[in-house]
Formats: structure tokens, sequence, C-alpha cells
């Protein structure tokens, strides 16, 4: 389950924290997963002073998106699961604080998403993908997902990960404008939380207010419950 520490200004929340980074799990979207992650956020939005927030995996994963098991064995409260993980990504989008994503790892759907909603993205260079499936798995981006993507990213490679399910690694993805930067394995995370710690000093209703202006038209439809897929 995620757990979430402070290291001075930067907020450091891990999907996952295995003693062995080879037992990492996939950090799939699970109610009990998403209910530790509205907590944590919670308690992020209940500090004071200068903050920023870092998310991050462990191993060879970020996050899996979606949890297939959760899709498979409730096809009628689908419509109600996918609302909620949209629902994430509007939170993270109206922190009032910046946020970068330190993507470890295959961040793929969902995942890949909650990674596109942070100001700031740092993908491990060596190893993991980012990676839309949906395509390739019969899924539809629904509203809110599709006005995420195709508002964070250009035109041209919004269509083409829609799409084509491209794997994007490191390299592909900064080329792309996925990510803002790469860093080797064992600097992934710092890196991230020194972007962070440079930017928690912009804490507070205008930098909410600047971003809300870049995604004023994602967050209605993020935040539109999901009625049919």
């Amino acid at each position: 389950m995620p757990t979430l520490s402070r290291h001075e200004s930067v907020f450091v929340l891990r999907f996952s924290e295995p003693e062995d980074p080879a037992d990492a799990p996939d950090n799939a979207f699970s109610p009990e997963f998403l209910d530790s992650l509205d907590a944590a956020l919670a308690e992020v939005e209940a500090s004071e002073g200068p903050a920023a927030l870092v998310t991050t995996g462990a191993g060879k994963f970020y996050s899996t998106g979606l949890d297939l098991s959760v899709v498979a064995s409730d096809p009628a409260g689908l419509p109600a699961y996918v609302s909620r993980a949209q629902r994430l990504f509007a939170r993270v989008l109206r922190l009032e604080l910046p946020t970068v994503a330190a993507v470890n790892g295959h961040a793929f759907g969902a995942g890949a998403m909650l990674a596109l909603s942070h100001d700031h993205r740092v993908m491990r260079a060596d190893r993991g993908f980012w990676n839309l499936p949906e395509a390739q798995l019969g899924m539809p981006f629904p509203p809110g997902m599709n006005a995420l993507i195709t508002t964070r990213l250009s035109h041209s490679v919004a269509s083409t990960a829609m799409l084509s399910s491209k794997r994007y690694p490191a390299a592909d993805a900064v080329e792309a404008g996925i990510v803002h930067e790469s860093a080797e394995a064992d600097s992934v995370l710092d890196r991230a939380v020194a972007v962070a710690a440079e930017m928690a000093s912009l804490r507070g209703a205008n930098y909410a207010g600047i971003r809300a202006g870049l995604v004023a038209g994602v967050l209605p439809h993020l935040d539109e419950p999901i009625t049919q897929l």
C-alpha cells in the first residue's frame, strides 16, 4: 500500500516500498490502493507552508493503472470504477502545490495518465515504458481521459499513443514531450525531489489557479460521472 513521508518541503508518496525491489507490485488501482492515495493526498492538502509532492513506484513499476481483476469481476460497476480513477487525476490537478512524477518503471493506461496529471515528469532512462494499451485491449477512452491526454500532449503524439498503443521508452517519451526529462535508475527519485524542492515555494492559490487555467477544458470532463463505457 502507498506510504507518505516528508523530507523538508517535499512530500514523497511511494505507491509501494518492498524490501526487495524485485518483489515490487504493479501498483494497479485496486479500491484499497485508491483509498490509500486519497488518504495520503488529504494529508498533503492539510499541511502548511511551502511544499511540493513527488509520486513514485518501486522496482520496474510506476503503475499499471486500472486493476483488470476488478474490471473482470464487476462489469456493471466499471463506469463507477473508471469515474473514481478520473477523480484521482482531477484531485492531483487541483492540488495547490507543485507535483512531480518520478516514473521509475512501467506506466501503463491509467497509470500513464496519472503521471500526465503531474506538473513535471522524470522517467527512468534504462528501463520501463509509458504506454496507453486501451486500443489493443478493446477499451475506450472516456471523455475525461481523452481530454487529459489530448491537453497534456500534442495532437500528433496523443493520436499515435491512443490509436497505436505505442510503447515509449524514456528517450522517446522525452522527445515526444510525454515526460520532461530522464534520469538513471538510481537517481530518478532524487532528481524528482530536487525539482520539487525548487518549486515548493510556489505553493498556493495562485499556482493552483494558473494550472487550473491550463487544464480548464479537462476538469469538467474528469468530474463528470461516467454512466456507460
